[in-house]
């Protein structure tokens, strides 16, 4: 596990939660990332698929492990989990810390071009690339089975690694997703920050923009949007333009899409769900 650093480990459902710090040729900074590895992993008598979970704005590697309640279902299912960080910290970058939606946890998924983001803010390549590559090296993990989910930005980061890899992932869920920044204040603000002004570049990072022109294999999609949920009321997320931009491709894209009563933005949303997205991932996963 060369460059990787063993922060802490702890036992849990049968196997071990384990966070792990490393420098990124991606961001240019040190890195964490957490991993669940179920007890058949860590004892390298099988490959298992895995999961990479991407956090919302202002969570780190942690809020999942912490707050999501996935960990049993994935010992059931001998499922591997991965969280990474939501963005680079620490670099320097002047009022990096400043404002929740920009900056430190609130990387976005994206690979900036502007100044001076440009220099750490390639959160896109770090997902998609460095870390999965850390951890097909590293881990009794199998590369050929990979799902993808995600929260708010992390839904809006899971959607937009999937469409852009056809045929990489198995399958992708999202809770309460951002489903399309290029026209929402969570997106618009960032992009303009990260991408410049050019619409083009930002139709690169937007669901509802790929998924228009997704051309690939068959991608099951499963979305929850809680209706009492204020940032779906606010017209941040807007998962309905997502939903219409799929029908309007009829192409391989499975979706299933759920609007949830009496749900809001929190993970206790996110938790009452949880079993049934994995359960989701698992049934796609090893087909």
């Amino acid at each position: 596990m060369a460059g990787l650093e063993l922060v802490s480990k702890n036992r849990c459902f049968n196997g071990e939660v384990r966070k792990y710090s490393h420098f990124s040729v991606s961001t240019k900074c040190n890195m964490t990332f957490n991993i669940f590895l179920p007890d058949v992993a860590l004892a390298n008598k099988e490959k298992v698929p895995v999961l990479f979970y991407l956090s919302g704005l202002t969570c780190n590697e942690d809020n999942m492990l912490t707050k999501g309640g996935a960990l049993p279902h994935l010992s059931r299912e001998r499922i591997a989990l991965v969280t990474p960080d939501t963005s680079p910290r620490a670099t320097g970058i002047g009022g990096e810390e400043n404002d929740w939606e920009l900056g430190a946890g609130a990387g976005f998924y994206v690979d900036a071009t502007q100044e001076p983001w440009n220099a750490h803010y390639k959160m896109y390549s770090y997902v998609q690339l460095e870390i999965q590559q850390l951890v097909f090296e590293s881990f009794s993990i199998d590369s050929s089975r990979v799902s993808i989910f995600g929260h708010s930005m992390g839904g809006h980061g899971a959607l937009i690694l999937s469409l852009r890899n056809p045929g990489y992932y198995k399958s992708v869920s999202a809770f309460a997703p951002i489903c399309h920044p290029s026209t929402s204040n969570w997106g618009q603000k960032q992009f303009t920050a990260y991408l410049g002004l050019n619409k083009d570049d930002w139709a690169e990072y937007d669901a509802s923009e790929l998924v228009k022109r997704y051309d690939g294999p068959a991608l099951p999609i499963l979305l929850d949007q809680g209706d009492c949920d204020q940032f779906y009321s606010s017209k941040q997320l807007q998962p309905s333009h997502f939903v219409i931009a799929t029908k309007s491709n009829n192409t391989a894209i499975e979706l299933e899409d759920r609007m949830q009563p009496g749900y809001d933005h929190s993970y206790w949303f996110i938790q009452t769900f949880m079993e049934e997205h994995i359960a989701f991932h698992a049934k796609h996963i090893r087909s």
